[in-house]
Formats: C-alpha cells, sequence, structure tokens
C-alpha cells in the first residue's frame, strides 16, 4: 500500500509538470502572436493604407514601400511555419514518433534549414506521453539551432532500445552561450517535459563548435 501511494503521488506531480509545461507553452505561444505577429500584421495593414495614398502623387514611394511590406510579410510568414513547428503533430497520439519527425523535417527544409536523421523512423509505437516529450524536447531543440545556431542543417539520432529510447540533436553552430540559459522558456520546457516522463536532459558542447541536447527515457521492457 505505501509503494501504491507513492507511485500514484509521483504520477499525480509527473501530470502536475506535465501540465505546467502545456500552460508555459502556450503562454509562449499567445506571447510570439500578441506581442509579434499582431502588431506586424496591423503595421502591413497601414502600410498598405499609406501606398494607396502614394500611388497617383509618388509612384516610386508607393513601390519602395511595398517592397519593404513584401519583405515584412515574408518574414512574418516564416515566423508563423516556426510557430507550428511546436505544435504536435496528430500522429503523436499513435506513438508515431517517426512520421511526426519526417514531417518536422519536411517543414523545415522548407524553412532552409535540412535535418539529417540517424537511426530507425520507422519506430514501433510508443506510449503517447513517451513519443509526445521525444518530440516535444526535439522541435525546441531544433528550433534553437534554427534561430540561434547561424547553420543550415543539423543531425536527429534515435537509438530505440528494449530498455530506452535517447534522441540526440547535433549541431555545429555557435554553441551554448555564456550565461545563465538555464532560465530560457525554451530549455525550460525541455527539462520539464523530460522530468514528466522520468527521462534525462542533457545540453552541452557538441566538441570545438556546436550544441548536443541529448534526451534518455527509460521505457518498460516489453
Amino acid at each position: 500500500m505505501v509503494d501504491l501511494a507513492g507511485t500514484n503521488r509521483d504520477l499525480a506531480r509527473s501530470r502536475q509538470r506535465l501540465a505546467e509545461v502545456r500552460d508555459e507553452e502556450r503562454r509562449s505561444l499567445r506571447r510570439d502572436l500578441h506581442d509579434g505577429l499582431g502588431p506586424a500584421l496591423s503595421g502591413v495593414g497601414l502600410g498598405l493604407a499609406a501606398t494607396r495614398n502614394l500611388l497617383r502623387r509618388d509612384p516610386d514611394r508607393a513601390e519602395d514601400l511595398l517592397d519593404r511590406l513584401t519583405d515584412e510579410l515574408t518574414a512574418r510568414a516564416t515566423q508563423v511555419r516556426e510557430l507550428a513547428h511546436g505544435l504536435l503533430p496528430p500522429a503523436l497520439a499513435d506513438g508515431g514518433l517517426g512520421p511526426a519527425l519526417e514531417l518536422l523535417r519536411d517543414q523545415y527544409a522548407r524553412a532552409g534549414l535540412r535535418i539529417v536523421v540517424h537511426g530507425p523512423t520507422g519506430l514501433d509505437p510508443l506510449p503517447e506521453p513517451v513519443a509526445t516529450a521525444a518530440y516535444g524536447v526535439t522541435a525546441e531543440a531544433v528550433r534553437n539551432v534554427h534561430r540561434h545556431a547561424g547553420v543550415d542543417s543539423c543531425t536527429v539520432s534515435l537509438d530505440r532500445r528494449p530498455d530506452l529510447l535517447r534522441v540526440t540533436v547535433t549541431d555545429q553552430g555557435r554553441g551554448v552561450p555564456a550565461g545563465p540559459t538555464s532560465h530560457g522558456v525554451g530549455l525550460h520546457a525541455m527539462r520539464e517535459r523530460a522530468q514528466a516522463v522520468g527521462a534525462s536532459l542533457t545540453v552541452g558542447s557538441a566538441g570545438v563548435r556546436g550544441t548536443t541536447v541529448c534526451l534518455t527515457i527509460p521505457l518498460e521492457r516489453p
């Protein structure tokens, strides 16, 4: 009975941590939409109104303004794609980590980042919490590469064993910056996802250059 009570408490804490991670991700998404994308689109609308006023009396200025608005819309479209990358694909509901990672790879290919996947993508179905945690950490690590590493490729390595799943994301970019990076929202979310499934997470140097994010999730033996 004591062991059962302890297990129930651990399960409750795990669910609570996962709920907190989801809430933090929702707040982060809301900030991105409210503070970034929303004002930018409003600015584009004002710019289009100004262009209409310039069309007849100053066509050259109107054309220059249209060029800048086009660049702004292109940048915001890229931002929307980055936000979409962080959403969980429906395939994860069936434990389909492999198809979800293939979709992530295709999405980032269109954004200019090549993801090289090593290991078996045709993984057997995983428990949904495991697949969700593995995908969430991978997506956040790849997003960091795309935003901060200054490279056009990274590697995702999968190691599936009877008793564990290990996912490693490696890049050869700028590396982990000095300073209190442990308080970043992205890294905090990755750590919380790992804790929710009893996994270990390490983030460190990939050697002379670059960063390695390694997630190891214990699995029940079949």
